[in-house]
């Protein structure tokens, strides 16, 4: 595995930094000029992923794009992030990264990520324009949906649990807390 580069002092870090980091298997994010490192997810992290990706490519109109990460998102030159879930206008992206803020960013949270999934994430969103941004936490299970609203993402609507929500926003879909997280097992039992 490679490791990471090192980097100049006195400066925060850029696009261009980042971009110079070998890929040695984890996900590195940039805040502020910041570097951010995440662990592996956990399985049932992976398991929402993939029926997020479902779920929402479903319904998803054509001149939109649902992708997982790894997918750099640039909010700016000191900014790139890397939601686990991304939709955005198919014209966004280049053929590296997705350059603006998404339609919809998704989050599931970790142990390790909750804080800066949160809340510098979120803020971080907000502030570049992205006008929904939804957090799955495996471990209640819940989704709570964010709506930008005088340029902060506002709780629109929680899901728990069985509870199922109709949701009209970025395009209509349903969805429930616990068929995102649950093994199969557990859904259909024998």
């Amino acid at each position: 595995m490679g490791s990471v580069p090192p980097f100049p002092h006195g400066r925060p870090l850029t696009k261009a930094d980042l971009e110079a980091i070998p890929d040695d298997g984890h996900r590195y994010e940039l805040v502020d000029g910041v570097l951010v490192m995440s662990p592996s997810p956990r399985p049932v992290h992976q398991r929402a992923v993939a029926r997020l990706l479902e779920l929402l490519g479903r319904s998803c109109p054509r001149w939109l794009e649902v992708l997982p990460a790894p997918v750099d998102v640039v909010l700016a030159e000191d900014t790139v992030l890397i939601p686990d879930v991304i939709v955005a206008r198919r014209e966004d992206f280049t053929d590296r990264a997705l350059v603006g803020p998404p339609v919809l960013a998704v989050e599931v949270l970790s142990r390790s990520t909750r804080l800066v999934d949160l809340q510098l994430k979120r803020a971080k969103l907000a502030e570049a324009g992205c006008p929904h941004y939804w957090v799955v936490d495996p471990d209640e299970p819940s989704v709570r949906c964010f709506v930008r609203q005088d340029d902060q993402l506002v709780v629109r609507t929680t899901v728990v649990g069985t509870e199922t929500a109709e949701l009209d926003e970025p395009y209509p879909v349903q969805v429930s807390a616990q068929s995102l997280v649950s093994t199969y097992s557990q859904m259909y039992p024998a």
